[in-house]
């Protein structure tokens, strides 16, 4: 259990740093992992960026992934649950082209003009506040290969078991916590509360500021 997303990024960070990881760069998934991403990339002291990709949701419950879209626009769904739900595919097209949007919006008020981090021959860090079914995060690592990094790690907190073994497949995972009873992320936290835009870019600022120093 961790007290919120602060408790669980420095418990991460310093787990992270006994691995001694070479040429590090940290890239938080907004909202959430954000915060995470900020004291990890204290602690190892690396450069820290953001990578977006945006979770498609059931119509019935957003909250349950039948799909992630990325910021370069590749597209994976879980075509069996689309399938057994019998979700249409006008549904997702629309569903997608909204995640698209939202990609554009966050884009734009948390990085604004500054620079992306050059992920060319580094060890990439890609961190979350939790993995539930890993759709999203798996949309994330496809994108960020795409930049040719030396390699990439998935680092959370918490993940389920089923997220794990989907992203083993393209990626290193590192997760502090596998439990075998895994409903939400959010039960493994005592604070789970809703970041805001504010969170997240105060949070940016925080570790980009000292980097300008």
């Amino acid at each position: 259990m961790f007290k919120d997303r602060v408790d669980a990024g420095i418990k991460l960070g310093l787990a992270l740093k006994e691995l001694s990881i070479q040429d590090p760069v940290v890239l938080g998934i907004p909202r959430g992992g954000v915060i995470v991403a900020v004291e990890v990339a204290k602690i190892l002291k690396a450069p820290l960026d953001i990578a977006i990709a945006r979770k498609i949701g059931a119509p019935f419950d957003r909250e349950f992934a039948i799909g992630a879209v990325n910021s370069l626009g590749n597209l994976i769904l879980n075509e069996n649950s689309i399938v057994e739900m019998g979700i249409s595919s006008e549904y997702v097209k629309t569903a997608v082209k909204e995640e698209l949007e939202e990609i554009k919006r966050r884009l734009s008020i948390y990085r604004g003009e500054r620079d992306t981090v050059d992920l060319k021959d580094r060890s990439v860090i890609i961190i979350d506040d939790g993995l539930a079914t890993g759709l999203t995060m798996l949309s994330v690592v496809k994108g960020v290969k795409s930049s040719n990094p030396k390699e990439t790690i998935v680092a959370v907190p918490v993940a389920s078991s089923g997220a794990v073994e989907r992203l083993e497949t393209e990626t290193k995972v590192f997760a502090l916590e596998i439990p075998e009873y895994f409903y939400a992320v959010g039960q493994f936290y005592e604070d789970f509360h809703q970041v805001s835009d504010a969170e997240v870019i105060s949070a940016l600022n925080s570790v980009w500021s000292e980097m300008r120093q």
